[in-house]
């Protein structure tokens, strides 16, 4: 893509996006660490920015304390339309990080750009695409618009749960939304490649087993005295890599991966007891009954001697799993994308589909909200050396703009 664009653009707004102060709010979020659970400073930098544009931020509440015992604040803004019956759009971006990574040659906080490239951590994932989100919002705010547009800066994407995200939902902040728009980095973890401009349309789903393998301690000398936990273990974790896993046409397969075997380690002693963890991604019409059942099933079928009991982790509410989603291509609010796209930049999009999960599985899958993903490339992500394609932040928050104000101008 090129941010070079042609001012007779649908009513001119993505050439109100002004790249150098998308390129200064960028340096500074990225400037301010924020791994998951500790976003207070840049969070607070976004409500300032927000309300020194007289955008009417609110601190939203995030608390769970069964689990994380965790307690934050996503930043909220809403522009209101004129006409109740136009669409509402939500934006949602998350402001956390992955926690940062040792291997930095330089700081991973120091927003340098060299060659066209910002970096740092959580430069692509995905501050590049709040960026977008801010300065696109700003852009909207200036313009007299039907239906209303809500921005919602969250906590913890990268964190176990997505509790940022969540909240928004419990909260029923999302009730009313017909379209969410999520800027990860689209085209960087896809299940096909594909390159921008691109538009991602869904995304597998993700449940996490986690397994208890019991058996029977004995002298390391005499193992057939006993009944070994992490030998059965091993075969279990060797068996769930060959499992039936769930097909889907736009998704492809789902997938398995032992994370964790964890067991034994006592000196000349049969381990009797041994633990693992298993990643499981999931298409469209997997849930997680049927999940655990498979598990269940697979259990049965190795008749292991050790006792062996499989659950899926648990959440700080029930049904709060990330759930697999399909947005349709030619659903009436996704084709402005299409057309921003083309009429930007001459070209048609990629389209392509989350290989991974992210808040926008609660989203278009928990809450089944239409959900389009459309964010900036680049690489290294939540690995040392992490940057973004600095054109591609501005060209997002274009499209952003453009296809967000067509749908409710």
């Amino acid at each position: 893509m090129s941010s070079d664009i042609s001012s007779d653009t649908a009513d001119g707004i993505a050439t109100e996006i002004d790249p150098d102060e998308t390129v200064e709010l960028l340096q500074d979020v990225v400037r301010i660490p924020s791994p998951f659970f500790e976003e207070e400073a840049v969070a607070a930098y976004i409500f300032d920015w927000l309300d020194q544009r007289d955008l009417d931020p609110e601190y939203h509440a995030v608390f769970e304390p069964a689990i994380t015992g965790f307690e934050g604040n996503n930043v909220v803004a809403r522009l209101e339309g004129s006409d109740p019956d136009a669409p509402t759009v939500l934006l949602n971006g998350h402001m956390d990080t992955v926690q940062h990574v040792d291997g930095w040659k330089k700081d991973p906080c120091s927003g340098r750009i060299e060659d066209g490239k910002l970096y740092g951590q959580g430069s692509c994932d995905m501050k590049g695409g709040l960026a977008s989100l801010l300065v696109a919002f700003e852009a909207l705010s200036k313009r007299d618009l039907r239906g209303d547009v809500i921005l919602t800066a969250v906590v913890d994407e990268e964190g176990p749960f997505g509790l940022g995200t969540d909240a928004t939902i419990r909260d029923g902040l999302t009730d009313n939304c017909d379209l969410a728009v999520v800027t990860e980095p689209a085209p960087t973890i896809t299940q096909q490649t594909i390159e921008n401009p691109a538009i991602v349309l869904g995304a597998r789903g993700r449940f996490l087993y986690e397994v208890t393998v019991t058996g029977t301690s004995a002298h390391g000398s005499q193992p057939d005295m006993g009944v070994n936990a992490a030998l059965d273990a091993a075969r279990l974790a060797a068996a769930f890599e060959g499992m039936g896993l769930g097909q889907h046409p736009k998704l492809g397969s789902g997938s398995v991966c032992l994370l964790s075997i964890e067991g034994g380690g006592e000196p000349l002693s049969v381990p009797d007891r041994c633990e693992i963890e298993i990643d499981r991604h999931v298409v469209p019409g997997e849930t997680a009954e049927s999940v655990l059942a498979d598990a269940e099933q697979l259990v049965a079928s190795l008749d292991l001697e050790s006792d062996v009991d499989v659950s899926l982790r648990e959440t700080p509410e029930p049904g709060m799993y990330f759930q697999p989603y399909v947005t349709d291509e030619d659903d009436p609010l996704v084709r402005p994308f299409f057309e921003s796209i083309r009429t930007l930049f001459d070209t048609d999009p990629d389209v392509g589909y989350f290989s991974s999960i992210g808040d926008f599985n609660h989203l278009g899958g928990r809450a089944g909200i239409p959900t389009v993903i459309v964010g900036p490339s680049g690489a290294n992500v939540h690995g040392t050396g992490e940057y973004v394609q600095l054109d591609e932040v501005v060209e997002t928050a274009q499209v952003v703009a453009d296809a967000v104000n067509r749908l409710v101008e």
